[in-house]
């Protein structure tokens, strides 16, 4: 691959900008054409995560074959990024839900999600985003922070999966990082231990699992939480712009919430030790507490629709919506999952195909984000028209 490809794996979760456009500004940039994109659902459990590197093999076949239509293209380079992959044992040793894979001349770029992915092989003048902005939207994720007192974990998930992700350097793992070798213990500081369970020393390491309240004054709770929530906050909370979820006893909800200053941290929590129970339980925990967030936050897009749409200032024909986007006047667009209107944009003029080749929801969705307006894919029974989009003028 040449010095000037740019070549990425993000695992979602421990990518720095959540926000959709930034997200996605590597793959909105106008690249010269061919723009080669190949979206897969992948298996994460054996055996069935076997089969993942055949299908992503057909649907390399499929790639090759839509290039072939294609004059003058650079084959090789084009289709490097794409056969890197075929051998990289690493890559295929820890899948997720789907992966992305993005090609065009000077270009590639490589996502593994969380949620799964429309199969598909496709050329075009333009990288195709669209099932992206579904992963990447944030109206269904959320992270869980999994705290006790002596450890901690953050999460990252939406309704179908919750994946621990990593911490970034700066955040103390555990008490003992956070306070350093010493601890109050009692009113009295003392030395720690740098390890746990060390004979001889009555230290944060001296104090294991979940014991009584009675144990609680011997460990600085306040000095800890203080110090995790600010790291959390600066480290995470603020890149992704998720909602914060505290996953922990009961004991610890008030004195957490009462030294956090983490915008993003959600009234509503879990009282449970993580650690004591499986992902699948944390998850649908965690959902619990989203879904009335999810659901109000699209009833609103719905609502705001509707009421723009009858002051003149909203529409759901598409030739409307890409003039529109085309001004940059369009500040909130609905697009339908799952759903494609084969054709091309000229200009501001959608041309429809008869060869199911290209996506005209994708062309609108792509206007909107490059001049500054969000993009919401939602599924079918929540969208407010039948033409498989909503857009929101700004004027």
């Amino acid at each position: 691959m040449s010095a000037n490809v740019k070549a990425n794996v993000h695992a979602t979760g421990q990518h720095k900008d959540a926000p959709v456009f930034a997200r996605l500004k590597p793959l909105l940039a106008d690249y010269p054409a061919p723009c080669l994109s190949l979206y897969q659902p992948t298996y994460r459990a054996f055996p069935d995560s076997q089969q993942n590197p055949v299908r992503y093999r057909n649907l390399l076949k499929e790639l090759k074959t839509a290039l072939e239509k294609t004059p003058d293209a650079d084959f090789e380079t084009l289709l490097a990024p794409f056969e890197k992959l075929l051998t990289d044992e690493e890559f295929w040793a820890h899948p997720q839900e789907g992966i992305a894979v993005f090609s065009a001349p000077g270009f590639s770029h490589v996502e593994k999600v969380q949620r799964t992915l429309p199969e598909l092989a496709m050329v075009n003048d333009h990288l195709y985003v669209k099932p992206l902005v579904r992963v990447f939207q944030s109206e269904d994720t959320y992270q869980v922070l999994a705290l006790d007192r002596e450890e901690i974990k953050l999460y990252q998930g939406n309704r179908y999966v919750l994946d621990e992700i990593v911490l970034a350097p700066s955040v103390p793992k555990t008490i003992e990082a956070a306070l350093g070798e010493r601890v109050t213990l009692q009113g009295t500081e003392k030395k720690g231990t740098s390890g746990p369970g060390r004979p001889g020393h009555a230290g944060v390491g001296a104090f294991h699992g979940h014991g009584s309240k009675a144990d609680e004054p011997l460990l600085d709770i306040e000095r800890y939480f203080r110090a995790v929530d600010r790291a959390i906050m600066e480290a995470h909370s603020k890149p992704s712009e998720l909602p914060l979820i505290l996953a922990a006893l009961p004991e610890y909800h008030s004195r957490f919430k009462e030294v956090s200053h983490n915008p993003y941290l959600l009234d509503e929590a879990i009282a449970i030790n993580a650690d004591a129970c499986t992902p699948t339980v944390l998850r649908d925990k965690a959902w619990r507490v989203m879904e009335p967030r999810y659901h109000a936050r699209l009833q609103q897009l719905i609502d705001s629709y509707h009421a723009a749409r009858a002051r003149g200032l909203a529409t759901d024909d598409l030739t409307h919506a890409l003039e529109f986007a085309t001004d940059g006047r369009v500040g909130t667009l609905l697009i339908e999952a799952d759903r494609r209107l084969p054709g091309h944009v000229d200009g501001s003029m959608p041309r429809p195909a008869e060869d199911d080749a290209g996506d005209m929801l994708d062309d609108l969705a792509e206007r909107v984000l490059k001049t500054g307006g969000q993009v919401i894919v939602a599924p079918k029974g929540s969208m407010p028209s039948a033409s498989g989009l909503a857009a929101v003028f700004r004027y």
